[in-house]
């Protein structure tokens, strides 16, 4: 038994597999161009991304800003003071 789809069989007439292939290649190259332009604009937001946050990342570190913040050997946070006299028993 030969299952014969409509849209799967082989066309005859010389005409129409030239039209068919030109077709394919037509639809193809638009797929192509769609994929480079989505490319395109994926890096190029990309770049600007990687400038923007490079930007803000400088502006956040300006010379004027620095002499307000703590000093570098300022440690600020929770600890606990442990006494050498004592074992330390870590959990």
């Amino acid at each position: 038994m030969r299952v014969v789809l409509p849209l799967f069989h082989r066309r005859r007439h010389p005409l129409a597999q030239a039209l068919s292939v030109l077709l394919g290649l037509v639809v193809v190259g638009v797929l192509m161009v769609f994929g480079l332009v989505v490319a395109g604009v994926l890096a190029v937001g990309g770049a600007l991304w990687l400038v923007w946050r490079q930007w803000k990342h400088r502006r956040a570190h300006v010379p004027g800003a620095a002499a307000n913040a703590r000093p570098p050997e300022v440690l600020e946070g929770e600890y606990i003071v442990i006494r050498s006299s004592r074992p330390v028993a870590h959990h």
